[in-house]
């Protein structure tokens, strides 16, 4: 995993970060570790839903996100057969152009 950080900054109900200090308590960690797992817990689970794997493979299709963003978000191996159908896409978009 990268060492890499970068620094964020957000708003969020006071219960919940009640609740993530809390955790932070028992588990003997800081906030900034509790928010981190749980931030990366919800990312993996939405790159293994399917509904969401489509939105995002759609939005890589209509240009709204990188190829890098699109590999962060499902994976390599999902991110190269995406690629893979947006190219063929994109040649029998072509082709049925061409013959019109």
């Amino acid at each position: 995993m990268s060492t890499d950080k970068k620094r964020v900054q957000f708003r969020a109900p006071n219960r919940l970060i009640d609740r993530a200090d809390a955790l932070a308590a028992v588990l003997g960690e800081d906030r900034t570790d509790v928010l981190v797992t749980a931030l990366r817990e919800y990312l993996q689970d939405a790159a293994n839903d399917d509904t969401l794997t489509q939105e995002i493979a759609a939005a890589y299709y209509d240009d709204e996100i990188s190829y890098e963003q699109l590999k962060a978000l499902v994976g390599a191996e999902e991110a190269a057969n995406i690629r893979v159908l947006k190219q063929q896409l994109d040649e029998d978009f072509v082709d049925d152009v061409a013959k019109a």
